[in-house]
């Protein structure tokens, strides 16, 4: 009975390389050598001398002068140049100094490197007729002609060069007021009781910036001024141009209030404000005063152009009355309708175009 290969003791052979086997295993193949094909070998070459033409080609072919690095080959003269990975990295000495006041001060590699890329970085300029049209006053066309009448002025001289071309922090003025190239915004509020019409207050007041501090993202500046009792219309805007017209006395804007008297107002009174009373400025001219339809008579309606402070208020105390409510209706044409209090809106191009023309 035959035993099983898995269960003997030596370890198992493949039949070829077993003896007696047919097949001989490719490894154990006897090596057999036909000499009859074999070549015969050359005899070596005898050494000889080359010719002085000879000698100047091969040095020529192999000794070439090195020239610039073409792809991955290595230039003699400049082994370690740009993008090569053999080239060692620059290493800088950290060296701080200190100044009158004991701080450390940057390297002198530090502080050269910064100045170089100041130097690269280009300022950013804009033609002087864009940067007054971006200021809302004309158009590029329009302003070209002002420039060349001589009437805008960069950092205190007149320019009247075409194409010239400032930077955002030039100061620019045209008529006699300077001038932003930001967008100009136009933002009309409903200034309620307790608000300053200023930017900012000393005494930490409540100011009608704080209202409108989500309009715009550039700066706003208000036209006019209100007390701080006094409600109604107010404009917010970055164009000078537009507040030294709105807010100047020789363009007459006109100016509705609803005044509210502590009393009636008598007849005679509302007479002699219509002629004019007088005050410190001079005599207060009233454009039209009457008592409002459907009111009572310490209710009144005043219209006046004049922009004297707290001239509605100084009007009726002349006379003996005291201002309770002051409601300010209409500023050039524009209305608070639709506007709830302490709230705004930003103006049409219609009610724009409108100022522009006043």
């Amino acid at each position: 009975m035959s035993r099983d290969r898995n269960s003997s003791d030596k370890p198992y052979k493949p039949r070829s390389s077993q003896t007696g086997s047919s097949r001989p295993s490719p490894s154990r193949a006897p090596k057999t050598e036909n000499t009859d094909d074999k070549k015969p070998s050359k005899p070596p070459r005898e050494p000889r001398l080359l010719s002085e033409s000879e000698a100047k080609s091969y040095e020529k072919t192999f000794k070439k002068p090195a020239g610039k690095r073409i792809g991955k080959s290595f230039n003699r003269d400049k082994p370690f140049i740009k993008g090569d990975k053999k080239a060692p990295k620059k290493t800088y000495t950290r060296t701080f100094g200190r100044n009158d006041e004991g701080e450390r001060t940057k390297s002198f590699v530090q502080q050269r490197r910064l100045e170089k890329i100041s130097k690269e970085v280009p300022k950013e300029t804009i033609r002087l007729n864009k940067y007054i049209a971006n200021s809302g006053i004309c158009s590029r066309r329009e302003a070209d002609e002002l420039i060349t009448q001589g009437l805008v002025e960069v950092n205190g001289k007149v320019v009247n060069e075409m194409g010239y071309q400032v930077q955002k922090t030039d100061k620019v003025i045209f008529d006699g007021q300077g001038i932003t190239p930001e967008k100009p915004v136009y933002v009309l509020l409903n200034k309620p009781k307790g608000y300053i019409s200023t930017t900012k207050d000393e005494k930490a007041r409540k100011t009608v910036m704080d209202l409108v501090a989500n309009a715009s993202p550039y700066r706003v500046f208000p036209v006019g001024r209100l007390d701080r009792s006094t409600t109604g219309v107010i404009l917010l805007t970055n164009d000078g141009h537009m507040t030294k017209k709105l807010t100047h006395p020789s363009f007459n804007m006109k100016k509705i209030y609803h005044v509210t008297l502590d009393r009636k107002l008598d007849r005679a009174d509302l007479n002699a404000i219509a002629e004019g009373v007088r005050l410190e400025e001079g005599i207060a001219e009233v454009d039209s005063i009457s008592y409002i339809e459907g009111k009572p008579k310490n209710e009144v309606g005043i219209e006046l152009h004049i922009g004297w402070n707290r001239v509605v208020r100084r009007i009726f105390q002349r006379l003996g009355y005291e201002v309770e409510g002051l409601d300010r209706v209409m500023f050039a044409g524009l209305t608070k309708k639709n506007i709830k209090r302490g709230h705004w809106r930003i103006l049409t191009d219609l009610e724009v175009n409108t100022l522009k023309m006043l």
